[in-house]
């Protein structure tokens, strides 16, 4: 049975109050059931703003990745999903899967090609952009994630951090409109998470990283919102929530 918890709004965020120029994601009572019967969403809605900056909290099976996986329309599950102007529908979805940048936790899910150029490349080219443009788009992706010296190189043979920083650059190559993040930071020694921290506060892009680096929460994400068993059970100023630690107890978070 899920949760039910008080949502609580401590503070009011500028996606409570309303995006000046329109949600750049909206997401309204969402659900999704797995075919085994699991309920793995329940009534989920979730506004973001154009350059809002916001971490997904909650314990391991609260249903952040499977939000996340509907951003993009890997899962389809009951509720609206917008992206920008646009339904999350059959015939938007070519364009919404290069509007929401999805990076996985585990960069070598997705790194497959020889040469990290290939692998930055591969969406521009499977956009049919023509020749010029995709290395136009390679040469700005590298440049944002600090990496425009590893283009030849092959990818399998980076550390774990130089990884990361190349599937985040695949895609941005895409140009999207948001990037979405899952455990950004896991795996990574001090001085390759400090670096992650600091690529990440500096970019401008729209941003929804779900994580369990309470730190880097604090540090990095002026909202956070918290799932458990499905829903959303906590939405607001993350300093206010981090102070709440009845909230935290609750639903398996420890304050920083």
């Amino acid at each position: 049975m899920p949760v039910t918890h008080k949502k609580i709004t401590p503070v009011p965020t500028p996606a409570m109050a309303g995006c000046e120029d329109g949600d750049v994601l909206k997401i309204e009572h969402l659900d999704f059931t797995y075919p085994d019967g699991h309920v793995a969403l329940w009534d989920v809605s979730l506004d973001l703003c154009q350059g809002e900056k916001v971490a997904l909290v909650g314990p391991n099976g609260a249903g952040k990745s499977t939000l996340m996986l509907h951003l993009n329309g890997i899962f389809r599950g009951d509720g609206i999903v917008r992206v920008g102007d646009l339904p999350l529908d059959k015939a938007n979805l070519p364009l919404i899967r290069s509007m929401v940048g999805l990076v996985f936790q585990n960069p070598d899910d997705q790194l497959f090609s020889p040469t990290v150029f290939e692998d930055v490349a591969f969406g521009p080219l499977h956009m049919g952009l023509p020749e010029d443009e995709v290395r136009t788009r390679v040469d700005e992706a590298l440049a944002q994630v600090h990496m425009s010296n590893f283009r030849e190189r092959l990818s399998h043979h980076l550390s774990m951090g130089e990884k990361k920083r190349i599937a985040i650059a695949t895609v941005l190559s895409m140009r999207p409109q948001i990037l979405v993040l899952d455990e950004p930071s896991a795996g990574l020694d001090p001085r390759a998470r400090r670096a992650l921290i600091n690529l990440l506060r500096e970019m401008p892009i729209t941003m929804l990283v779900s994580t369990h680096d309470m730190a880097m929460v604090r540090e990095l994400f002026p909202r956070m919102v918290v799932m458990d068993e499905g829903r959303i059970v906590a939405d607001g100023s993350t300093a206010e929530l981090l102070e709440d630690e009845a909230l935290l107890e609750a639903h398996g978070l420890e304050r920083p």
